[in-house]
């Protein structure tokens, strides 16, 4: 703390001009100045500032430090900062934004305690299956399912979800199971097209794509999954979407061998070293939270 004194006062003095300002602006004696800066150039060996009776004139070696100097403050009163921020009570308006079925599965519950026990926020939940931009629509963070582009946002990884196939044990016994992706096309599919808007599917190895005509094609995956689990056919979801429905018995995964690689899930919010205790305490709750959870 001596050393970080020390520097501070040096600081001071060369923003001030003089030893007297600076003195009198961090409320300590004149002599008790100089001796911080003495102290200061007989610890580091060097002579940081020429001294006149006019004037203060930093050294080339002064120069130098005074840059390292500010530098070392500045990062201390970040640490400080964020802190305090940590210490401070959640409030006010928390906006988040997160796919439909995994923010109505995962984040809103988290949602929902967290504003329990912080009383002074509240929420606004956006559960949509498109790619928000968090400035321009008012979001405060976002959980976000795949491969990022947007480097002006920081991330925090959650997890990975699994791009499966899967259908009713039903179907498998009366129709067979499928054993390569090509054996998909003597079968009945069902698409969501959330995840397959162009009609085919994608796996690991050869052949790469399968296109598909499907019996029913769908843009909510809760009516294609139910389609699925009722016996209509085979349907490619993410994992955590038929995870209930594979606890029941009622989906059963193929071609598991042959599935592409998980897709990453992150939490997300716009680029900044302070942010908001509020966004921060969510964040922390949700991080640890999802990172507990499996999906699939």
């Amino acid at each position: 703390m001596d050393r970080l004194r020390a520097m501070a006062g040096f600081v001071r003095i060369v923003d001030k001009g003089s030893l007297t300002a600076a003195a009198a602006d961090l409320g300590v004696s004149l002599p008790s100045m100089v001796r911080t800066l003495a102290g200061l150039e007989r610890e580091l060996g060097t002579t940081l500032l020429n001294r006149t009776t006019r004037r203060l004139h930093l050294t080339d070696e002064g120069n130098q430090y005074l840059e390292h100097c500010r530098a070392v403050l500045g990062q201390v009163q970040e640490a400080e900062a964020a802190l305090q921020s940590r210490r401070s009570e959640p409030r006010g308006k928390l906006a988040v934004t997160a796919p439909v079925m995994f923010g109505r599965s995962y984040v809103g519950p988290i949602m929902s305690e967290f504003v329990r026990c912080h009383p002074g926020v509240t929420a606004e939940l956006l559960f949509v299956d498109r790619v928000v931009n968090l400035v321009e629509e008012g979001m405060h963070a976002a959980v976000r399912i795949g491969r990022l582009a947007d480097s002006s946002l920081s991330a925090i990884g959650l997890g990975e979800v699994r791009r499966v196939v899967c259908a009713s044990p039903g179907y498998l016994r009366s129709r067979g199971t499928p054993r390569r992706p090509e054996d998909l096309r003597a079968h009945r599919c069902v698409r969501f097209t959330g995840i397959a808007p162009h009609g085919e599917w994608s796996f690991r190895g050869s052949p790469g794509k399968v296109p598909l005509d499907g019996v029913l094609a769908c843009n909510q995956a809760d009516a294609a999954i139910e389609a699925c689990a009722e016996g209509l056919g085979v349907g490619l979801f993410l994992s955590y979407m038929v995870a209930p429905l594979m606890r029941a018995g009622r989906l059963r995964y193929v071609l598991e061998e042959f599935e592409p690689e998980p897709l990453p899930v992150h939490f997300l919010y716009p680029h900044s070293r302070r942010l908001s205790p509020t966004v921060r305490a969510f964040a922390d709750v949700c991080v640890r939270k999802l990172r507990q959870t499996r999906f699939d």
